[in-house]
């Protein structure tokens, strides 16, 4: 059996591999705090949904040709917390070269609205993709 917070986090997943951003956004709260690690291209914390959406989403989508973050896990830790388990995955449009990442996703849920991500990921490899 799935916990509140697990659904939104699998919602989230499943509205981004439709490319439905509205859906992406639709359980974040007003305040959320999204991490992006050191050394990724879009590294630092963003709060608050437009931050987000102008900041990462929307970058993303500019940079990179069919960009994806396929989780292969999702592990339910209690207490709001959910672990995503996967793989980032698309060509940077400047250099043509494709890439494919694993990565951890944090996500901290509470009320049924996502307060918090982090996300942890081979940022090198990203970066050689853009080089």
């Amino acid at each position: 059996m799935s916990s509140e917070a697990y659904d939104v986090v699998k919602a989230h997943y499943a509205a981004s591999d439709r490319g439905d951003l509205d859906g992406m956004v639709a359980d974040f709260a007003d305040d959320i705090a999204w991490t992006e690690m050191d050394g990724f291209p879009y590294a630092g914390t963003y709060v608050g949904v437009d931050a987000i959406k102008a900041g990462v989403f929307g970058r993303l989508g500019q940079d990179w040709k069919n960009f994806r973050a396929d989780p292969d896990e999702l592990v339910d830790g209690g207490d709001g917390t959910v672990v995503g388990i996967g793989h980032y995955s698309g060509t940077y449009r400047a250099t043509g070269k494709a890439m494919r990442v694993r990565f951890v996703h944090a996500w901290r849920v509470k009320d049924g609205k996502v307060t918090a991500f982090e996300q942890f990921t081979d940022t090198h490899l990203v970066r050689e993709a853009m080089q």
